[in-house]
């Protein structure tokens, strides 16, 4: 597994910012916004703007989007 971080840029309401993730959470969160038919951007965009708290590093919120995504489209074992 791959462990470094990886950073991108984005600006996010008027403001530009640096995230930095792990290569998996990257393709995790592109794959989901394949899925949604949106851009990486927008998709990023969301995730700041619905953050219950707003002290919650972008990145750890990332994070947190990927997996509940994750989790969503796994298969519900029963």
């Amino acid at each position: 597994m791959r462990g470094h971080l990886e950073k991108r840029s984005f600006t996010l309401a008027g403001h530009r910012t640096s995230v930095a993730l792990e290569p998996a959470f990257w393709e995790a969160l592109e794959e989901e916004a394949a899925r949604r038919g949106t851009t990486l951007l927008r998709l990023v965009a969301e995730a700041d703007a619905v953050r219950a708290d707003p002290t919650l590093p972008l990145a750890s919120a990332l994070r947190l989007h990927a997996l509940a995504a994750a989790r969503a489209a796994a298969p519900q074992s029963q």
